[in-house]
């Protein structure tokens, strides 16, 4: 580890992780996609419940300035709440599919291709508490041009639109599951930022749709792969996926709450006997966005049957 790193970065981030409710439980020096030192820090809740969050920064990033500070600062408030779920890597798509991301190389580097972009490499994993092993190898792409609406091309600044991103692109079929691959595309454009508001938009969603994502997210998050244990229902993430605000998602979670379709302590919610009972629709609601994602062929093609 760099004299750099020690005497500036672990300090700061270990100073914004405790505001944070966060402990700073390891510090380790990794490299970058053109081997540049970096910094992984493993952080956890106070009490040893064995969720993590790792987060991995340049070597000589300075995040302690006034343009960058709030921002990391509410990253990771986020996270301290995101960490007490019970898979805090695991969400939902609009359509129903449950994913997990992971094996992210943070910080973002320039392709090598020769195009004017940054890419994050990373990987997505269908979380239904089965072993199909499916998944997808990613390469989430940014423009140079759209990097400069991003404070800095680091994971705490960027990771949540580049998840959302990837959900969005699940939700046009543009991604598909396999169990092996090469890595798909994931362009990030400016068709995802609103010049004008100042702010990311992926769906517009009516209530239904953001009511209906809230139960399909507590089914699978909480009933199948929590054992009942609570999800954090004002999730800013999902709040930007679906083009809401934190507190419009709690409102409908209080009006289901008292439909019985779950329990609500606070901001997290936990699955009822009655929403387990919808499995046969998630089920179902799964294998069509499922099978959205896989290549559609012309069968008559396939048979030699077309006039070519």
């Amino acid at each position: 580890m760099t004299a750099e790193l020690k005497s500036t970065l672990v300090p700061s981030l270990e100073t914004a992780a405790r505001q944070a409710g966060l402990v700073l439980q390891s510090v380790t020096t990794g490299s970058d996609f053109h081997g540049q030192p970096t910094a992984v820090f493993q952080l956890g809740l106070p009490g040893a419940d064995g969720r993590t969050l790792k987060l991995e920064l340049s070597a000589a990033f300075e995040f302690d300035k006034p343009h960058l500070l709030p921002e990391m600062t509410a990253h990771l408030a986020a996270e301290a709440r995101r960490l007490r779920n019970p898979r805090p890597e695991c969400y939902v798509t609009l359509a129903g599919l449950p994913v997990a991301f992971g094996k992210f190389q943070w910080p973002f580097h320039r392709s090598t291709s020769g195009a004017d972009t940054y890419i994050v490499h990373g990987e997505m994993y269908l979380a239904d508490g089965g072993a199909q092993n499916l998944h997808a190898r990613l390469a989430a792409s940014v423009t140079v041009t759209f990097a400069e609406i991003v404070p800095a091309m680091e994971q705490p600044y960027a990771e949540t639109f580049v998840y959302n991103a990837i959900r969005k692109t699940v939700d046009l079929g543009q991604l598909e599951f396999l169990k092996s691959g090469n890595r798909q595309p994931v362009p990030v454009t400016t068709r995802f930022y609103s010049r004008w508001q100042k702010k990311f938009l992926f769906t517009e969603t009516s209530d239904a749709e953001r009511l209906e994502y809230l139960l399909r997210k507590i089914y699978w998050l909480s009933g199948v792969l929590g054992n009942g244990k609570p999800v954090w229902i004002a999730d800013p993430r999902d709040a930007q996926y679906l083009n809401t605000t934190e507190a419009d998602l709690l409102r409908m979670a209080g009006h289901e709450a008292g439909e019985g379709l779950l329990t609500l302590d606070g901001e997290y919610a936990s699955v009822t006997p009655a929403l387990m009972a919808r499995a046969p629709e998630y089920q179902a609601a799964l294998e069509a966005a499922l099978n959205f994602t896989k290549p559609q062929f012309n069968e008559s093609m396939r048979a030699g049957e077309a006039n070519m």
